[in-house]
């Protein structure tokens, strides 16, 4: 796993309109460079926010790319969200998570909290 280059791949193409530019024209080309597994790169060229997110990707630095692809707020937010349903927990970075069980199940436990 290289979160490291995802995230300064997401960090250049959020900064750079040249890097943007090679995106647009070619998204495999514009990723080459950067020692990324197959699943990352999947993720970076669909785009898959959820997957991303899922991946450990700060959450500051992928609204922007969600922003480039014009992924509106509530939508990026759900992908997220998605993106632990489909994939699992965050497996690295400040967003990891532990023992969580998914979405109902987590907001089921925040209401049984809430009334205690």
């Amino acid at each position: 796993m290289s979160l490291y280059y995802v995230q300064k791949f997401l960090f250049e193409i959020n900064r750079d309109p040249a890097v943007q530019e090679r995106y647009r024209a070619d998204r495999h080309a514009a990723i080459a460079s950067f020692e990324l597994t197959d699943e990352e790169a999947a993720a970076l060229t669909k785009p898959d926010i959820g997957k991303l997110f899922h991946l450990g990707v700060n959450g500051q630095i992928l609204m922007h790319f969600a922003a480039f692809h014009q992924i509106e707020w509530a939508d990026y937010l759900q992908q997220m969200r998605d993106g632990i349903d489909a994939y699992g927990p965050v497996r690295e970075g400040v967003y990891a998570i532990t023992g969580y069980e998914g979405t109902e199940a987590h907001t089921e436990r925040l209401m049984q909290e809430g009334s205690d």
